[in-house]
């Protein structure tokens, strides 16, 4: 095509006076663009596992009880439940980059106030804001993976939404109790370094490409809900155990498994407090990778199993003050941990359509953090007057229960559609 006419070029406005439209203004490519969002996935990630090695430091600061102690953990979720439920929905309105970027302010405010903590009050403020930015990113960063997807690659999306999770977490974890182990102020640097990184991501993401057109009605969707398209709720309804069962688990490592390294087996280092974060997630990302050609199927019935195996054996571990049983039985559930994330949201992230990504994730996260928090907050309560071993006990015995019903739920499953394909049934 031919360029302007010159009456056209004589009517524009001076370039001074314009404002680049967004095709003119510079963005990331978009395999740059993709792999910046699953690093920024990460990157929350391990800011939220960070202050789990630090929650014993602060117990010796503070003297706070395990019941406050888990508060602050719950305080976290409460917050990320909240922005799941007001705006996970959001960027489908606004576009991501606009909500990302809102989500990045707000997670450097929160190590603002970690950074100035100096007493339990402004530790709960953090965590409770850090909750909020971590719950805005998420939905936000699972729909922009999906919306970057490469063609060639049509499970890339659904394997970093599976896998920045189980990796951010242990990465955070064992960052961070090296940190307090060998590092200068244990209680300020792992938040300085975090600030750091923010600030780049956010630099970074500035120049994201916009995957999502803007359309009305964002005013109306911060409404507080949880709704699915009809034809995934399903398919949604068929993982809802197996989140359950391993989310749950998840949770009782990062509230009470430093405490527990340090309480039943004596282990004062804060890096095996990072460590027993990281034996549980560690596992789960490499299992991720490993499994990532698997059939979805095969994939969620083997994770219910061996999370239940893995909790089984770190159970008796305990029971019988065995240090080596109790980690083989958590990385053996880290494995399942790990199949289980990644056959859940890479399911998630394929089935919805660009327009219900946001809002399906939400529902996703929702049922996660419910199930990572709740039991969590109960133990705490719980080994404050029982104390720590039998409440360990009692919570890997029920999340036991959780994983049998977790690997029955698939097992049906796979049966109705065997029978539904016209598959004989053995």
């Amino acid at each position: 095509m031919s360029g302007p006419a010159p009456s056209q070029l004589q009517s524009s406005p001076p370039a001074t006076d314009r404002v680049a439209p967004p095709q003119e203004r510079r963005r990331l490519s978009r395999p740059v663009a993709f792999a910046s969002l699953a690093v920024v996935f990460v990157l929350f990630m391990a800011a939220s596992s960070a202050p789990s090695p630090l929650y014993v430091v602060y117990q010796q600061q503070w003297h706070f009880s395990p019941t406050t102690l888990t508060t602050v953990f719950a305080v976290y979720v409460i917050g990320m439940i909240a922005a799941l439920l007001v705006l996970g929905a959001l960027s489908d309105h606004l576009g991501r980059r606009p909500v990302l970027l809102g989500a990045i302010a707000l997670e450097a405010a929160s190590m603002v106030l970690f950074l100035t903590a100096g007493d339990v009050g402004l530790l709960l403020i953090a965590r409770l804001i850090q909750g909020i930015a971590t719950g805005a990113a998420m939905t936000t960063l699972g729909a922009a993976l999906s919306d970057l997807n490469p063609t060639h690659a049509p499970h890339r999306a659904g394997l970093v939404t599976g896998t920045a999770p189980t990796f951010g977490l242990g990465l955070g974890a064992l960052g961070c109790g090296l940190l307090v182990e060998y590092g200068p102020h244990p209680t300020r640097l792992v938040y300085v370094l975090l600030l750091t990184a923010l600030v780049v991501a956010g630099a970074l993401l500035s120049a994201l490409p916009e995957t999502s057109l803007r359309r009305p009605g964002a005013a109306r969707s911060l409404q507080p809900r949880l709704r699915i398209a009809p034809h995934l709720r399903a398919d949604l309804l068929s993982l809802v155990p197996i989140l359950i069962a391993s989310w749950a688990l998840g949770g009782l490592y990062l509230s009470l498994g430093p405490s527990v390294a340090v309480g039943l087996f004596g282990l004062s280092s804060h890096v095996v407090g990072g460590l027993v974060v990281t034996l549980l997630t560690g596992p789960a990302f490499l299992t991720a990778l490993a499994l990532r050609g698997w059939p979805v199927g095969r994939t969620l019935a083997v994770s219910a199993t061996l999370l239940l195996v893995g909790t089984a054996v770190a159970l008796t571990g305990v029971e019988e003050h065995s240090l080596t049983t109790a980690a083989l039985g958590t990385a053996i559930a880290g494995v399942g941990f790990g199949g289980s994330a990644l056959a859940s949201f890479g399911t998630l992230a394929r089935i919805a359509r660009p327009a219900e990504r946001s809002e399906l994730l939400s529902v996703a996260f929702v049922i996660s953090y419910l199930a990572f928090s709740i039991p969590a907050v109960i133990a705490g309560i719980a080994a404050t007057h029982a104390g720590l071993k039998d409440t360990f006990v009692t919570y890997a015995a029920t999340v036991a229960a959780l994983c049998a019903v977790a690997l029955l739920a698939q097992r049906l499953r796979a049966t109705r559609a065997s029978v539904v394909a016209g598959v004989p049934q053995a």
